[in-house]
């Protein structure tokens, strides 16, 4: 393993308890591959912009795209993200749930990442992720209980990143 992708979604940075388990998994993966690197996206203290109508066009026709006002066309953030992904042997994920499922700022990095023709491919059978699976460690805080018969609020967040990731091609998910 030579790269491990570390993503922060808590708007509480580091006091969050899912950043903080995130650490003891990235702790733990380094214990067994020393030299890992690890590559942090912070979603909260560098927001990616949201998926506008520049990146849609621009994918449906054209290359590049103009400026975006943090400096980079949406289209360029997608194809920055998709890079840090494509080059993680391992990806760590710090997550709260809100309102039952992902913060925006996870969701905004999902929508750069997957993309049709780069992440997936749309088949007559359905969706085909074009990434190859590598393990994906979730560590997710919520106010409660989440799962099992103690649970008292719905999760989405789980079974929409089961599915959401399931669609480029990572099916090796490990939620904590």
């Amino acid at each position: 393993m030579k790269t491990i992708l570390h993503i922060s979604a808590s708007a509480r940075g580091e006091e969050s308890a899912s950043y903080r388990l995130s650490r003891r998994m990235i702790a733990q993966l380094r214990e067994q591959h020393p030299d890992a690197r690890v590559v942090s996206r912070d979603l909260y203290a560098e927001p990616v912009p949201h998926i506008d109508s520049l990146y849609a066009s621009t994918l449906a026709r054209l290359p590049g795209g103009a400026p975006h006002a943090q400096g980079l066309s949406s289209l360029a953030w997608s194809d920055l993200l998709i890079e840090e992904l494509k080059a993680a042997d391992a990806v760590v994920i710090a997550t709260p749930m809100h309102n039952f499922t992902v913060p925006s700022v996870l969701k905004a990095w999902l929508d750069h990442v997957v993309r049709i023709g780069v992440t997936f491919n749309a088949t007559p059978q359905g969706k085909v992720g074009t990434l190859p699976d590598r393990p994906v460690y979730i560590a997710v805080s919520s106010g409660g209980p989440r799962s099992g018969e103690r649970a008292r609020q719905p999760d989405f967040l789980e079974p929409y990143l089961r599915a959401i990731l399931a669609t480029i091609g990572l099916t090796d998910l490990h939620f904590v």
